[in-house]
């Protein structure tokens, strides 16, 4: 999940915004590389949508799943779950790369990209599109919406349980670390799959509504139009998310709370020690 975090802020925000806005005339602009850089981007966006799938899955399966937990839960599965979402999210986004066409042509070198305009109206692209929205943001939202809801009762039960137990044993005041591990998961869960769910809403309703209105996705000169405010919005919304995740771990996780706290400590001990 890092990992693909990281590469939405390198391909989206890096080199497709600020080197896009900054250096217009690089060899990004190229309509080849350019159309490259977008298709990345949409694989990089689909890889961190799905894995958080697998993140509430896999927690789903370690909270609730105890026999599958033993076979599941291992760093040998986890390695083949990511590997299997990044492949094939590259594959299915691949697609994009072909629905791209230069802007402007100078010196016989394409420049720029857009969609191009048989998008629009050829029913084979229309329908990528659509199975596209389906598959990543819809069906990830259902997906996490039923894992976290089955999870959520499964912990509720075993809570209750768990709690007449300890009171008929050593009464009520004393704490309970494996319900303190079970809370601080759930927490984290619901932080990293609720962001994700809010920050991709206005993502599906921007699709919606310029499907429904039958608009283009912007192309033009005047900035003002509600739609490509509404565009603008969902894009800085999906960054955001894969930006957010860093934030959460660190309020959620005491192990990598401890981590940061060595990684800022070093620099400044080894400063100490040089001038000492």
């Amino acid at each position: 999940m890092a990992v693909t975090d990281l590469q939405v802020i390198l391909i989206a925000v890096i080199i497709n915004r600020i080197a896009g806005i900054y250096f217009a005339t690089s060899f990004l602009s190229i309509t080849p590389v350019c159309s490259l850089c977008v298709a990345m981007n949409y694989a990089a966006m689909d890889s961190s949508v799905w894995l958080t799938v697998a993140f509430t899955f896999d927690r789903f399966v370690a909270i609730c799943c105890q026999k599958l937990k033993r076979k599941y839960c291992t760093e040998k599965t986890a390695a083949w779950v990511v590997g299997a979402v990044c492949t094939l999210s590259s594959v299915k986004i691949s697609l994009w790369y072909f629905t791209f066409e230069p802007v402007y042509i100078i010196n016989n070198i394409p420049r720029l990209c857009r969609l191009k305009i048989k998008f629009y109206t050829s029913l084979v692209w229309v329908a990528f599109e659509w199975i596209h929205q389906i598959l990543t943001p819809c069906l990830p939202f259902i997906l996490i919406l039923l894992f976290n809801a089955l999870t959520v009762r499964h912990i509720r039960s075993a809570s209750r349980a768990r709690r007449r137990l300890r009171t008929h044993s050593i009464g009520e005041n004393q704490s309970d670390p494996e319900m303190e591990k079970r809370r601080n998961s759930i927490v984290l869960l619901f932080c990293v799959s609720g962001t994700l769910i809010l920050l991709y809403m206005l993502h599906l309703v921007s699709f919606l509504y310029i499907r429904i209105a039958k608009l283009s996705y912007f192309s033009g000169s005047n900035f003002n139009k509600s739609h490509f405010i509404l565009e603008e919005s969902r894009y800085m919304l999906q960054f955001l998310s894969s930006c957010i995740n860093p934030f959460i771990y660190a309020g959620t996780q005491s192990k990598f709370r401890v981590e940061l706290k060595k990684g800022v400590k070093y620099p400044i001990s080894l400063i100490v020690q040089i001038l000492t």
